[in-house]
């Protein structure tokens, strides 16, 4: 079978910048709403459970969610950034996988954590992602989902000092809400924030739950 193209594109783009990504984005999160959007998905889900970051790339939120007392594993698309990730945390677990295809047990996970990685994605995939995400969680199980606010697709031709070719799509919180109740999971929280740093634009974070049958 034929890999779609986003995927091949998406794949290749962080082979390429995995290193320098990896020097040039620091691992302390300085914005203080992100690590409390973090805090509050630790606290709810519980330490010595099951969790999954999908899209983890070099690991620095999986690494930080471990120290928030998270038993997490994590799963990128890219070799380039799980190569980096283990290097740099080899105490943790990480594999090479796509949350399209998500090979975590049915009802296996009290948590799963997708930072910025669903903007990859074209937006006409999400709900058949989410509908992934609500099987692999167990009932009361959680969800944190990071993205840039918008509506729009912008594709980069450069990025961390190299040449590359990727979309990143930036999704309304409103219609990720949406899709995210269509697929059975409750938002019961969204935060959206102006822009830090070299953000350019607003950033958005929803926690949503599997609902306890």
């Amino acid at each position: 079978m034929t890999e779609p193209g986003w995927l091949t594109e998406t794949r290749a783009a962080y082979d390429t910048v995995a290193v320098d990504y990896a020097r040039l984005i620091p691992d302390v999160l300085e914005g203080p709403l992100d690590r409390g959007m973090l805090t509050a998905f630790a606290e709810l889900v519980g330490p010595g459970r099951p969790v999954l970051e999908v899209g983890c790339g070099t690991g620095r939120i999986t690494a930080h969610l471990r120290d928030l007392g998270l038993d997490i594993s994590g799963v990128d698309l890219s070799p380039g950034m799980i190569e980096v990730a283990r290097r740099a945390y080899p105490q943790l677990r990480f594999e090479i996988g796509s949350m399209t295809e998500l090979t975590a047990p049915d009802a296996g996970l009290a948590g799963l954590v997708a930072w910025y990685s669903i903007i990859h994605l074209p937006p006409e995939l999400l709900p058949g992602v989410f509908a992934g995400f609500h099987r692999v969680l167990a009932p009361g199980g959680h969800l944190l989902l990071a993205v840039k606010a918008g509506d729009r697709r912008i594709r980069l031709e450069q990025a961390y000092g190299h040449t590359v070719s990727y979309d990143v799509h930036w999704l309304p919180p409103d219609r990720l809400a949406g899709q995210l109740a269509e697929a059975g999971l409750a938002v019961h929280a969204t935060l959206v924030r102006e822009p830090e740093g070299f953000d350019r634009g607003p950033q958005a974070f929803l926690l949503a739950t599997r609902p306890v049958d």
